[in-house]
């Protein structure tokens, strides 16, 4: 089986697989703090539930990263990526001025890359990108083994931000 003939397994960054409970208190200040925000996830330690399932997967899909992270953030990203062993794969970002929801923005790439090949599982903590992503079809996991501020579920859902 070649790579581009596997299944797709995608997964979420913050608090999927990287715990990004110590900068959540950017989030909790008007106005929020954006920059410190991701400034911070270079530190964001791994989550070992979610590092053991995209170690798993990647036994039997290519992976593909999914976050709601700008593009400003790659380098930083693709290196906490890397730093903590995780498999090689496409990181799928939004665009720096993108303010749409994350159920918005991560559904229209799944749908995207779900065109032309398997996704087997996409696996995530925000509710709503996981609940609209089962409603479209895909298969989802839902990443509940971090704790999630209320500031970051609006940021997520109404500033369009992570």
């Amino acid at each position: 089986m070649t790579s581009d003939s596997r299944p797709l397994a995608v997964f979420d960054l913050d608090n999927t697989l990287s715990d990004a409970r110590h900068r959540q208190h950017f989030l909790q200040r008007t106005p929020r703090d954006w920059d410190g925000f991701f400034g911070a996830a270079p530190q964001d330690p791994p989550l070992p539930p979610g590092v053991a399932l995209c170690l798993e997967a990647a036994r039997q899909c290519e992976i593909r990263y999914l976050t709601g992270r700008p593009e400003r953030c790659r380098r930083d990203s693709l290196d906490w990526l890397a730093l903590h062993g995780l498999p090689e794969g496409r990181l799928h970002m939004r665009r720096d001025d993108d303010r749409r929801p994350a159920r918005v923005t991560k559904l229209e790439v799944l749908r995207r890359i779900g065109r032309s090949r398997e996704v087997r599982m996409l696996v995530d903590d925000d509710e709503l990108v996981c609940d609209a992503a089962a409603k479209a079809g895909f298969r989802v996991v839902r990443a509940d083994w971090a704790l999630a501020s209320d500031a970051l579920r609006q940021a997520q859902e109404k500033e369009g931000r992570t």
